[in-house]
């Protein structure tokens, strides 16, 4: 911290703190865990993949803003994609939004929106194509999400492919991003352009749909389901009758098949983690502890098939630390990796079915 003191809580000395400390404070504001893993990347990279989530959670501050309608969240979707892509009008977005946020909404996402300004000059500050990746980003995202505002989703998503599309919007285009910020750093890592592309996406589905999976009571509650009826028609179950008493042997059965699913996307991102060259530790630890805090929840939901409620499956502070701990020791070997990956993940594929994420 520097001698700006800069705090979530007061605007002004936020506004006044180094780029660095104003990035970090909203971090700390809107996610502890990108707060964790953002700062272990390089300088040069942490700045723009800062900003990145930073953008990416405007969106998504505009997307579950409970006052907003359809309407107003696709006109200012539309207003943030051009904010971003020019680098003006970001005072009048903000000053716009702000008074329409309510009190649902985080006082750290308030803070956000009410310095957007600041966000989208330090984002015009970076390399042409930094600003081209980021806002290729925001634009997929902003212009995804609001397709489902209108959609019925009590019943869940109709099929597998349409939860594929959503998780893309939401995640994928994210691991889109980063893979080409990473080749933007490193021309080693350019050499792998092509295939870290498609494994990207793979490895954004899988972290989503981890968090789907995690989270399927707590959007219930909102009345909202993510999970693809045709995966639960084969095992006889209909999603419309979902509810947090649900525990039949039908749609445990439709958990276990997309948890192997989630697995298969988390093995391509164990892959696209180690084409990162060994000696960049802190981009690989970025990857790695995602990746293993990931696999941790699936095993606490196979684990607990029956679970209601998102905190039965929620990882302890022990386990994250113990995830950070063997990345560090192992996290230069691709075969101890492969190794570990291997032996706390092979168990969540279904014996009685199986499921291959594309390669």
């Amino acid at each position: 911290m520097t001698d700006t003191q800069a705090t979530i809580d007061n605007p002004e000395s936020l506004l006044a703190a180094s780029v660095d400390e104003f990035q970090a404070v909203l971090l700390e504001g809107v996610s502890r865990t990108f707060a964790l893993t953002i700062p272990q990347l390089p300088k040069g990279l942490y700045e723009a993949v800062a900003n990145a989530y930073l953008l990416c959670r405007i969106v998504d501050t505009v997307e579950d803003e409970v006052s907003l309608d359809a309407a107003q969240k696709e006109h200012f979707c539309s207003r943030f994609i051009e904010v971003v892509r020019t680098g003006k009008g970001a005072a009048d977005f903000a000053k716009d939004l702000s008074p329409l946020l309510s009190e649902q909404t985080i006082p750290a996402e308030h803070v956000l929106i009410q310095v957007t300004e600041r966000v989208i000059d330090i984002t015009h500050s970076f390399a042409p194509e930094q600003i081209e990746a980021l806002l290729g980003c925001v634009e997929t995202m902003a212009k995804g999400m609001p397709v489902y505002q209108n959609m019925d989703l009590h019943a869940g998503l109709a099929t597998l492919k349409d939860m594929d599309e959503y998780c893309y919007y939401v995640a994928g285009c994210v691991g889109e991003m980063l893979a080409k910020l990473f080749c933007h750093y490193s021309p080693e890592i350019n050499a792998h352009r092509e295939q870290l592309l498609e494994l990207s996406t793979s490895f954004g589905q899988g972290l989503q749909m981890t968090n789907i999976l995690k989270d399927i009571w707590d959007d219930a509650q909102r009345g909202v389901c993510w999970l693809p009826q045709d995966i639960f028609t084969e095992t006889g179950f209909d999603l419309k009758n979902l509810n947090n008493a649900t525990s039949t042997a039908e749609f445990r059965l439709g958990l276990e098949h997309l948890i192997s699913i989630a697995q298969g996307h988390l093995k391509n991102a164990l892959t696209y983690t180690q084409l990162i060259p060994s000696h960049e530790v802190g981009m690989r630890n970025f990857c790695l502890w995602a990746l293993g805090m990931a696999v941790l929840t699936l095993n606490e939901i196979k684990a607990n098939l029956d679970f209601n409620d998102s905190n039965q499956v929620k990882i302890t502070r022990k386990s994250v630390k113990a995830t950070i701990l063997t990345t560090r020791i192992i996290g230069r070997s691709n075969w101890l990796l492969s190794a570990l990956f291997n032996a706390k993940s092979k168990h969540l594929v279904c014996k009685d079915w199986t499921y291959q994420a594309k390669q």
